[in-house]
């Protein structure tokens, strides 16, 4: 199992919409928001390391009011 928290920022005021559209999706185990630098905290887990890709930068990164995001992998 490959497991990711991926930090993410928003466009302004729409972190609970972010958070609602990662809650849907296959592979995010958890979302909070979160204050500073960053405004949600989505930790992901898969199976294989590109099923973790694919999660990231197919489902997580082209979400509207996505505006970047910073991938942390564990081993």
């Amino acid at each position: 199992m490959r497991k990711a928290f991926v930090l993410i920022n928003t466009a302004l005021g729409s972190e609970l919409d972010v958070l609602a559209e990662l809650k849907k999706i296959d592979g995010v185990v958890e979302a909070r928001e979160v204050y500073g630098v960053y405004d949600v905290v989505a930790e992901v887990e898969a199976e294989t390391e590109k099923a973790l890709k694919d999660i990231v930068f197919a489902k997580i990164r082209t979400l509207k009011h996505v505006r970047s995001t910073l991938t942390l992998t564990t081993t």
